[in-house]
């Protein structure tokens, strides 16, 4: 009889320390997920700061700078291209790149300049705080 008792100590003990064992397997979820949110954050900051998701799409400088870029199929685009003083249309396919028009700056600007009348895109974080309190409880 006495094993038995024994038998009964060991299984209630295991019961306890899987309520806590879950409970911390629970927060260890939720602190990565919350890790995961903040990186990507930082990584859409980190690209937006690098004019991918601005207007300019790459670093270049001011006399030689990719101004905007369409997609125009799986590896077709046009760029419009800043080189010096002037303002090149470019059709890029992977056969080549070809020179479509040459541009004056104001019709350049007419181009990748923003309209007045669409707002801006929200930022990654007032995406999520968006969509966050659009969340109904259960």
């Amino acid at each position: 009889m006495p094993r038995s008792d024994s038998l009964m100590i060991v299984l209630s003990s295991g019961r306890q320390g899987g309520g806590l064992e879950s409970l911390l397997s629970l927060v260890w979820m939720l602190a990565c997920v919350l890790v995961i949110i903040v990186l990507a954050y930082l990584f859409t900051k980190y690209v937006a700061g690098r004019g991918i998701g601005k207007l300019g799409l790459s670093g270049g400088s001011d006399r030689f700078k990719v101004l905007s870029r369409l997609s125009l199929g799986r590896d077709q685009s046009v760029a419009l291209v800043k080189a010096g003083e002037k303002y090149l249309l470019l059709g890029v396919a992977p056969s080549g790149v070809s020179l479509l028009k040459e541009m004056t700056r104001e019709e350049a600007e007419a181009l990748y300049a923003p309209s007045s009348d669409q707002p801006a895109p929200p930022s990654f974080g007032e995406a999520l705080r968006t969509v966050l309190k659009q969340k109904k409880p259960r």
